[in-house]
């Protein structure tokens, strides 16, 4: 018989069914049908799987599902729609900040972690928030650029 796990993800409750130690990822992506975090490496080193947890960044690839119940869980669908983009989102359009889209859904919810602790960050706080999110296309100052350009409209309450 499968463990029931409550969790929220995305503001809204959800129930997993199944082996406690299954990855977060694995639970997303094959049981909850949140495709968004995208299996990368597999070993907590590239951020293509990033969820924020708690308001912290996090590879989901490496937390076990079990340990979450009660803890809340945003993916990248839990940022905005395409009808009302979140304003990373929009950014990252309007900076054309990326190219193959592999690691943005991870980027974008560790730019979000980022920005709900520190609505202003500097040029070289975004870098370092980010550091461990791997782009193997190059698009590095774009991304800075664009999160900080959503950070900007963020504090002037600028819709996207």
């Amino acid at each position: 018989m499968a463990d029931e796990i409550a969790l929220t993800i995305n503001g809204e409750a959800r129930v997993f069914a199944g082996d406690p130690t299954t990855t977060l990822l694995d639970a997303l992506r094959n049981h909850l049908d949140l495709k968004g975090a995208r299996y990368g490496c597999g070993a907590e080193q590239c951020g293509a799987c990033s969820v924020v947890i708690d308001g912290e960044d996090k590879p989901s690839c490496a937390v076990e599902v079990g340990t979450l119940e009660g803890r809340a869980i945003t993916t990248v669908e839990g940022l905005g729609t395409p009808e009302r983009p979140h304003p990373l989102q929009q950014a990252f359009l309007d900076k054309q900040a990326g190219q193959c889209g592999y690691c943005l859904s991870g980027i974008l919810v560790g730019a979000k972690a980022l920005l709900d602790r520190h609505p202003s960050p500097t040029r070289a706080e975004v870098a370092d928030a980010l550091s461990w999110h791997l782009c193997r296309c190059g698009a590095h100052n774009r991304i800075m650029d664009a999160v900080l350009l959503a950070a900007e409209r963020m504090r002037e309450g600028v819709a996207a």
